[in-house]
This record gives structure tokens, sequence and C-alpha cells, in this order.
């Protein structure tokens, strides 16, 4: 079966909710504790169209998720931010303004600030996510060695804020779930490395999908909650738009290996 397509999307989320598994949006997701709980998380970093289409077979399957648009055109459609937000899910920030401000922490906040503001247009933004941005030497996160999301009225950011030991992370960062060998920024390190050795490493979201089925599997029967990240972009029937992110993701991954080696 052709993976990453909406199909295949379809059957993870159909398979999630026969496993048992809630969905929660990020900002309801980060303090809930007891039954089996799953996050959806959408990095809109280009095509802006593919993740209202996305959003739309996730509101058909009663389902809410979390989608979070950079400042680029790209990811910037008013008309499609509203439309999701109207299907009832969540929006956020995926901030990358030290990028955009070439390091310059004082017009990195300001900027920030004035995006968040904009956003909140939108929805009541709760949540901010930085954007990995893999050929900038900059790292968004950064930003907040001397300011405090917090005082924003912001309440979290993934990747400072949650507690992997309690969370299971999967994320399709490379066109694979299994992309963390060539990520950047978007990994968790020192827990992949525990989640490899309990048999929680996958490549297809076949796999994820058979994982789920199997009552005797380690994804089945963990007690972590579930955070997964999805780059809509990614996600088409459309044959032409598939094979193009196939072959531009792939020239991507071979960029960024050479990226890691050099920061090494």
């Amino acid at each position: 079966m052709k993976d990453f397509t909406l199909i295949s999307y379809r059957r993870l989320i159909l398979a999630l909710k026969d496993a048992g598994y809630a969905f929660l949006p990020r900002v309801e997701f980060a303090n809930h504790q007891g039954e089996k709980v799953v996050c959806l998380r959408h990095d809109v970093d280009l095509r802006a169209a593919n993740s209202l289409r996305t959003a739309q077979l996730e509101h058909e399957l009663g389902v809410r998720a979390t989608y979070y648009f950079r400042v680029v055109p790209e990811s910037n459609q008013p008309d499609i931010i509203r439309a999701i937000a109207d299907l009832g899910h969540e929006i956020g920030y995926h901030y990358e303004d030290m990028s955009i401000a070439d390091g310059n922490v004082q017009a990195a906040y300001a900027h920030f600030c004035e995006q968040l503001a904009y956003f909140r247009t939108f929805y009541p933004v709760r949540t901010i996510c930085m954007h990995g941005a893999p050929t900038s030497r900059y790292d968004g996160r950064d930003l907040w060695r001397t300011f405090d999301y917090h005082s924003l009225d912001i309440t979290c950011e993934p990747y400072l804020d949650l507690d992997y030991a309690r969370v299971f992370y999967l994320t399709d960062t490379g066109r694979s779930w299994d992309g963390y060998n060539v990520s950047v920024r978007d990994k968790i390190p020192v827990y992949q490395d525990e989640w490899i050795r309990r048999g929680l490493a996958f490549h297809s979201t076949e796999q994820i999908v058979n994982a789920l089925r199997d009552e005797h599997s380690p994804l089945r029967l963990m007690s972590e909650s579930v955070l997964i990240t999805t780059h809509p972009q990614r996600w088409t029937d459309q044959s032409g738009l598939w094979l193009r992110e196939l072959l531009l993701q792939s020239a991507k991954n071979v960029v960024k290996r050479l990226l890691i080696r050099l920061r090494k």
C-alpha cells in the first residue's frame, strides 16, 4: 500500500480509535493523565491546502487536532487557518523568529509577539512549537534563554514542556516514521534510544497500524500518552504531488545528513 496518502492517514486514525485512544488537541494534552490519549500535531510548513484536507478528514472521523502555522505565505493562508479553526481544531504558532531576525534576540522577540497577536485573531492561541529550520544556524528555542513565553499566556512548547518519560513521540520528519536519523532538530535524543530498545520504532504508517491492532505489541500495551507529528504537505492522494514530495524529501534528506555530520 502506498504510504503518506490520506487513505493511509485515515487507517492510522481508525487504528488509534480501535486501540482505545482518545484524541485531544495540544492545549488539553499537556496535563492529561489517566486514559490513553493521543495528540495529532500538524506542522503546516508548506501547501496549507493539504492541511485543510487533513483537517476535514479528522472532522469527519470526530477527531480534534492541532495545527501550527508559520508566517511564510506557503503556510500563512488566512482563509485556510480560519476554516481549520471553524472545524474545531486548535491553532498554534510555528515560530522561527530567531532565523527571521538573523539571531538578534530582541528583534526576534518583538517579531514573535507581533505574530502571536496576529494568529490570535483566528484562535485564542495557547501553545506554540518551534519550526526546525534545518538549514538555519539558529535554533528557535534559544529565544527562551532570554524571554519567557509563559508570560504571554502560552501554556506549552512541546520540545520544552513535555515529560517524554510519560509521552511517546512519533514524527514523520524525513517522510518516514524513523526519520530521526536525518532530523536536525525534530527529535527526542535521550528517550529515542529507550523507545527503540522497547520495540517502539517504525518506518511506515502500515507498521504503526499493525502494531496498534496487535494486542501483544509494545505500542498497544504501553501506558504512555502519544504525541504524533505530521507535515500535511506530505499526505496526499494526488499522484503528481505525492511523487513530487517523495523526490523532494529524498533530496532534502541527503542535505540534512550532511548538515548533521558538519555540526558534530
